[in-house]
């Protein structure tokens, strides 16, 4: 009764919410000139090829991740970084207008 091979790397899928970081941090990361997205109320499945971090300026959503029964939710003023490889369903309440930002670089690429 060995576990999946999956489950280690599913566990590494989490996504991470900072509520209300203050103007410091978001000047230093630059937000307001990352491209900006948005969606109207709906269900969305979406994939993350590449590591996403986005500033909510409006908006609610649930997301549940394909590989596990655990659901994160944020929305207006909300930091999120969403993981390389995550699999997930966005369920959008209220409409979301974010600024956005995909990191291709990988973590440990120092030489």
């Amino acid at each position: 009764m060995a576990a999946e091979s999956n489950s280690n790397s599913s566990s590494n899928l989490r996504i991470i919410v900072q509520n209300n970081p203050s103007d410091s941090q978001l000047s230093e990361l630059g937000i307001r000139s990352w491209p900006k997205w948005g969606c109207p109320p709906g269900k969305y499945q979406l994939k993350f090829d590449e590591q996403e971090t986005c500033y909510l300026l409006r908006g609610k959503v649930k997301v549940k991740s394909k590989y596990s029964s655990e659901v994160v939710e944020f929305g207006a003023g909300d930091l999120v970084i969403l993981p390389k490889g995550l699999s997930c369903t966005w369920d959008v309440s209220v409409a979301v207008d974010k600024h956005y930002k995909f990191d291709s670089s990988p973590p440990s690429s120092s030489s």
